[in-house]
């Protein structure tokens, strides 16, 4: 049922950011959603799939072996459901940032992790595309961190389908009114705070590395608040992925195994 529910959601503010998008986007796209939807989306649909039929629901099973089992903190501590609720989100939440910047840093990972930062545009479905290999390494990673901390189970359902829906989101072609957006900023990521992340400018690209609030760019200083360029007319993507033959579904699956270095 969890896998369901996440789903369905998931769908529901796809659907939602798409039609935002049409009705109101923040940018002119130079490349249609011909040319690219085709690849994002079947990228999702393969990671579905492999998830499906390997890992599935491991989060929440894990959650629940951890606590039957009395595993990790917040069982050791026997923990109120708010407390464990609310510690289970915030440090899977910072447990996904440093994994963020670590994918970035670390050579072997961003292998993998440059797959999501190809795409030449900005919009719902580049929030779905990533590598396989990096979708199975995320959903470990987590298992460790969910272990350790003895995640109270609903907490981890929960974080699943807000770190969806927030990608989503701040993933989006969607126009905020500046004003808006600045004060929206203090508590979540919005599109042109991420939107910043995804510039082929390495110090831009190294900064706004949060998925669903922002404190911990600001409190790690790896926040920048405004592009060199202006958010509507800023170059998105790494430089070394100009030619559209490098962009196909194929080639995103065999990038990590070949011997180019990190694009600068």
């Amino acid at each position: 049922m969890a896998p369901l529910i996440r789903l369905g959601i998931s769908l529901g503010i796809f659907c939602l950011m798409i039609t935002w998008e049409a009705l109101s986007p923040r940018r002119a796209q130079h490349l249609s959603r011909k040319q690219r939807w085709p690849v994002n989306l079947g990228l999702a649909a393969i990671n579905m799939i492999i998830m499906r039929l390997s890992v599935g629901s491991l989060a929440y099973l894990s959650a629940i072996d951890a606590s039957e089992r009395g595993i990790g903190l917040m069982n050791w501590l026997a923990a109120p459901d708010w407390l464990s609720i609310g510690v289970t989100l915030l440090i899977l939440d910072f447990a996904i940032y440093c994994q963020h910047i670590l994918s970035h840093k670390w050579p072997l990972l961003w292998r993998l992790h440059q797959v999501h930062h190809t795409d030449l545009e900005f919009d719902a479905t580049t929030a779905v595309r990533f590598h396989p290999l990096e979708i199975l390494l995320s959903m470990f990673y987590k298992v460790a961190w969910i272990y350790l901390l003895g995640a109270n189970p609903w907490a981890v359902i929960a974080f699943e389908i807000i770190l969806n829906g927030a990608a989503t989101f701040n993933h989006s072609n969607v126009y905020i009114a500046p004003w808006l957006d600045k004060k929206l900023r203090w508590l979540i990521i919005t599109p042109d705070m991420h939107r910043i992340h995804h510039s082929p400018i390495p110090y831009e690209t190294d900064s706004n590395y949060g998925f669903s609030i922002s404190c911990w760019d600001r409190l790690c200083r790896t926040y920048v608040a405004e592009p060199r360029q202006n958010q509507t007319t800023m170059a998105i993507g790494l430089s070394g992925f100009r030619k559209n033959s490098e962009l196909g579904f194929l080639s995103l699956l065999r990038l990590p195994f070949n011997l180019r270095k990190r694009e600068e």
